[in-house]
């Protein structure tokens, strides 16, 4: 982060701790849609992510007093939303610990020639993604979607580098098997195979 910047977001945080509307509506147009884009992508749901992203604006209203520019006001943003998701989805996976459980034990993906009409969309990758575990996909999301290196995810979630890409690795096998599993033909008693959402 430069100087320049580093003293824009001193100067924008001041304003809105002085109680500046103006300057908190700044700051919101400034980050609230890669904001949105983050919470979109760990919770799945669009509606949830507009909530989320309204709490994690509320947050920060309460808490930028506390902002001491260690990081950019984006990366501290940052935090606060992927701390929000990760409470959201540890307190939707305590309703619903299935859905997790069965990805653990997806089975091994097959490898072989491919139909092209068998190549997963982008719908099966985000509901991949939607699926993974809390962690992983934290992770998953934060490094291979947004771009974060992974000593910048460890510093936002609070992890060891290791920890980040163990579970940026176990997501990308979890979201291949599950591609895989999406798109492979299945067969019935009979050994006729069918196409992903047919009925052998």
């Amino acid at each position: 982060m430069s100087d320049r910047d580093r003293g824009d977001d001193a100067s924008l945080v001041s304003r809105c701790v002085a109680g500046d509307i103006s300057a908190f509506e700044e700051l919101y147009h400034q980050h609230s849609g890669r904001l949105y884009s983050l919470t979109l992508r760990m919770l799945g749901n669009a509606a949830d992510a507009e909530d989320l992203l309204q709490e994690v604006f509320l947050t920060a209203y309460r808490k930028l007093a506390s902002f001491k520019g260690a990081s950019s006001l984006g990366t501290w943003l940052y935090r606060l939303a992927v701390n929000a998701c990760l409470d959201h989805l540890r307190s939707r996976s305590a309703r619903n610990d299935l859905r997790t459980d069965s990805l653990d034990r997806a089975e091994a993906p097959r490898i072989g020639a491919r139909d092209p009409a068998m190549v997963p969309t982008r719908f099966d990758l985000e509901r991949a993604i939607r699926q993974l575990p809390p962690a992983s996909r934290s992770c998953f999301v934060l490094h291979d979607v947004e771009g974060f290196e992974h000593h910048e995810i460890a510093s936002m979630l609070g992890i060891a580098v290791g920890t980040s890409k163990s579970q940026v690795h176990k997501a990308r096998m979890k979201i291949r098997a599950k591609l895989v599993g999406a798109s492979a033909p299945t067969t019935d008693r009979a050994g006729r195979a069918s196409q992903p959402g047919e009925t052998p």
